[in-house]
């Protein structure tokens, strides 16, 4: 039976941050947790974009999943990263759940322009909250996990560790979800929506699953995000987040559940390395990779492997 190569590198991925990160200086250990929530907002809109579909108000989710984070500490007294992580999810679910209703009618520039235009209802709705802070936001309780709380030297390797286990469970999950048979609807429905009806599926059934799922992992994400950070605000549903995650979206390429986090992890490191090097002109840094990418290497990164692995 033949070995299914996403699962065994995500076992290997797993085991190497798992064995290693104990070694990694504090500083890479929060790239890579980062890079783990910016991944599985990706990995959603990967999801999407199989569809042909692009929301440039995926901060909306992020953004929810954060605050129910925080909320749970502000208002509840729970700091637990898993319990975190669950919030943030079924925050977001439940939204777009609601909302998909609506924006499941729609497709190209109406989708993502409405997408966009609900994550800025949002941003205005925190900027103008007192409670929740307004445009300052507030700090969120210091991380524990099944109740314990981690020494002050472990304790960026405990969230890295959960955000590894939980975000490569949810990538598996959603490799899964993309051989079943809703899964496979995506490309038929990006290529010709009219068709995929008269075979007798619902494309608008399927966008909504799709959209629901997308909004599930932001939710993971922007709560991991939250707890990693210890500080959330209402920029986190800002546009320009939500371009963050479409530069690591496009950057990634859809060919794998792995790529959007392999993604998130350059775009992190080369956002970390040009603001270091040119605090004032980091994004004509960010601009030039995306632009080359586009040009050399229109599927991705991902597509670097796939011809390695087709001649080897």
């Amino acid at each position: 039976m033949r070995r299914d190569r996403t699962v065994v590198l995500v076992g290997v991925i797993l085991a190497a941050l798992l064995a290693g990160g104990p070694f990694l200086p504090q500083w890479a250990m929060f790239i890579v947790t980062i890079a783990f929530a910016q991944g599985l907002v990706a990995l959603g809109l990967m999801l999407l974009l199989r569809a042909g579909l692009i929301s440039f108000g995926q901060a909306l989710y992020y953004c929810l999943g954060a605050y129910a984070a925080g909320a749970l500490g502000r208002f509840v007294g729970i700091g637990d990263i898993l319990v975190q992580m669950l919030a943030g999810a079924l925050a977001a679910g439940t939204a777009a759940f609601i909302l998909g209703f609506l924006l499941a009618k729609y497709r190209g520039i109406f989708f993502g322009l409405l997408s966009l235009a609900l994550s800025m209802i949002l941003y205005g709705l925190l900027v103008k909250n007192e409670a929740l802070g307004s445009t300052d936001g507030f700090n969120i309780l210091p991380s524990t996990l099944f109740g314990i709380r981690p020494g002050p030297d472990w304790v960026r390797y405990t969230v890295m560790a959960s955000a590894a286990v939980v975000s490569l469970a949810l990538a598996l999950i959603v490799h899964r979800y993309l051989r079943t048979p809703l899964g496979r609807l995506a490309p038929a429905i990006k290529d010709n929506e009219i068709r995929v009806e008269y075979m007798g599926a619902s494309a608008r059934y399927a966008v909504h699953v799709k959209y629901v799922i997308a909004a599930v992992l932001a939710g993971v994400g922007g709560a991991l995000a939250a707890t990693t950070v210890g500080h959330i605000d209402p920029d986190m549903a800002f546009w320009t987040t939500s371009g963050e995650f479409i530069f690591v979206t496009i950057l990634a390429g859809t060919g794998n559940v792995i790529a959007p986090f392999a993604g998130a992890f350059i775009y992190g490191a080369i956002r970390t390395t040009a603001y270091d090097l040119s605090p004032n002109t980091w994004q004509l840094s960010l601009g030039t990779a995306l632009l080359l990418i586009i040009v050399f290497l229109p599927e991705g990164l991902w597509s670097l492997f796939k011809r390695h692995a087709r001649h080897s």
